[in-house]
């Protein structure tokens, strides 16, 4: 082991888990999101259509993409405020951009998880980007 002190106190090989944070799910979503499906998700490929659902174009929005991190609560809540990490749209559009996808995501949780899936996702950061092609659906981000 190094001189270090917290390399004193703790031995990767004997606690591997000390040192790690948990990985970060990503998922990007094609918006508008067309159906949200009944029932709770039982997948993260089911869940993350339905985090994006009520996710809807501010006025005169062109192409633009945006991420948002967050994480949720067992029973699909959020667990504290989201962020947004990453935008791409004219920057008189940014800030309609981030009120949208941040209400939307409000809008959209809690979400139907089984409780399988909620236990799995439980405080886990979760990077979402929302792809928006424009009203034309040609334009690209």
């Amino acid at each position: 082991m190094s001189g270090s002190p917290a390399a004193a106190q703790f031995d990767v090989y004997d606690n591997p888990s000390v040192l790690s944070l948990p990985t970060t799910l990503r998922a990007t979503v094609r918006v508008p999101v067309t159906a949200n499906p009944a029932g709770p998700a039982d997948t993260l490929a089911a869940l993350y259509p339905r985090l994006a659902a009520c996710w809807r174009a501010p006025a005169d929005l062109g192409a633009a993409a945006i991420t948002a991190r967050f994480a949720l609560r067992r029973d699909g809540s959020l667990q504290g405020r989201p962020r947004i990490t990453f935008t791409r749209v004219p920057p008189r559009q940014r800030d309609a951009l981030v009120a949208e996808t941040l209400a939307s995501l409000a809008r959209c949780t809690p979400a139907r998880l089984t409780a399988g899936l909620g236990g799995a996702v439980a405080g886990r950061p979760i990077a979402l980007r929302f792809v928006y092609p424009g009203p034309n659906q040609g334009d690209r981000p």
